[in-house]
C-alpha cells in the first residue's frame, strides 16, 4: 500500500511516516518501479505502535526501545515494563514540577494588593527569573 494508505490506517501522517523512516524507527519502504513507498501489514502495525506511542508522550529514543521489543519477541514483558514504568516517573516529575511552578504563579497573584497588579507581577516574575539564573543571560535591547 502506498504512504497515504498507510497514513489512513496507521494514524500517522505521512510527514511523520518519512521522518520515522529517516530516524530508522521504521525500515526503508519497498519502492515502486516508479519510486514510490510501498508499506506492509508489519509496518501498519509499527507504525500504530509508535503512534501511539508518540502520543502518550515517549521520547523518541523510548519509542525505539520499545520498537525493538515489539519487533525482535526477545524483549520480556519486564523490559516493556521497564520502559513504561520510567516513562511514568518522567510524567511524574513534570507533574511535581507544573504543581511547583503553578504554586509559585498564584502565591505571586495572591500577594500582590497594588493597583498596578500587572506591574507588580512583572517586578515579581523579573525577581523570580533572577533567582533561577535567568538573569545572566544577555538581553538585546528593546
Amino acid at each position: 500500500m502506498n504512504i497515504g494508505e498507510a497514513a489512513r490506517l496507521s494514524g500517522v501522517n505521512a510527514k511523520a511516516i518519512r521522518y520515522y523512516e529517516s530516524i530508522g524507527l521504521l525500515p526503508p519502504a519497498e519502492r515502486t518501479e516508479s519510486g514510490y513507498r510501498q508499506y506492509s501489514q508489519a509496518d501498519i502495525e509499527r507504525l500504530r505502535l509508535i503512534g501511539r506511542a508518540r502520543r502518550l508522550g515517549f521520547s523518541i529514543e523510548d519509542v525505539r526501545r520499545l520498537v525493538h521489543l515489539f519487533g525482535s519477541g526477545e524483549g520480556g514483558k519486564g523490559d516493556v515494563k521497564s520502559v513504561v514504568l520510567h516513562h511514568v516517573a518522567e510524567i511524574d516529575r513534570k507533574i511535581s514540577e507544573l504543581s511547583s511552578i503553578r504554586h509559585s504563579l498564584m502565591e505571586m497573584v495572591n500577594r500582590s494588593e497594588h493597583e498596578d497588579v500587572e506591574g507588580e507581577l512583572l517586578e515579581r516574575l523579573g525577581q523570580t527569573a533572577v533567582a533561577l539564573g535567568d538573569g545572566d543571560r544577555k538581553r538585546t535591547p528593546g
